[in-house]
């Protein structure tokens, strides 16, 4: 693990990044903001890692005492529980002409915000960011989702990242789009 700027003692685990990593990381997100909605769907997914955990739970509204159940448990019904090779399994289908409910195909626009990121002890870092996505389809067909990511990033030899775990988590509890075949 690199050290702090400026000192010799490595960054603890949960420390905030200093100001040049959390710029690179905020231009990593724009970059891959960009791709989604370019189209360039091969390219960005090779933003992640081999490894990658791509998950998005469902939530439910529940009582202030009970909050730590809203949020559904991994391996309970999810919006997506993905890995790489399911992800590039769908790219291949959106580029077969096969994915009827993106022929024609959908116009994104992913605004990411509020990106902090910190240090984690095995090397990784933790990224938090909120997004809003405007995905326009035909000519009547209108969703905007809203929520927040938390990602775990490697850092490559290169200084660049890849994504080993992504977690998507939508502010509205019941999607009111006809399909979800947006990527976050």
């Amino acid at each position: 693990m690199a050290p702090a700027a400026g000192t010799d003692i490595p960054p603890t685990d949960g420390q905030l990044v200093d100001s040049e990593l959390a710029y690179r990381v905020q231009q990593f997100y724009f970059r891959e903001a960009e791709l989604l909605d370019d189209g360039r769907f091969a390219d960005w997914l090779e933003v992640f890692d081999d490894d990658l955990f791509y998950w998005a739970p469902l939530r439910t509204n529940r009582l202030r005492r009970q909050a730590a159940l809203s949020v559904g448990a991994q391996g309970e019904a999810a919006y997506f529980d993905e890995t790489k090779e399911s992800l590039a399994w769908r790219i291949r289908r959106y580029d077969s002409g096969m994915a009827w409910a993106e022929d024609p195909p959908s116009r994104t626009r992913h605004l990411i915000s509020n990106v902090t990121v910190h240090h984690q002890s095995d090397g990784t870092l933790s990224a938090r960011c909120a997004f809003l996505v405007y995905r326009n389809r035909l000519q009547t067909e209108t969703d905007i989702y809203a929520g927040g990511r938390t990602d775990i990033l490697r850092i490559q030899p290169d200084g660049g990242f890849k994504v080993a775990r992504r977690e998507i988590m939508f502010d509205a509890n019941v999607l009111q789009a006809k399909n979800l075949s947006t990527f976050f």
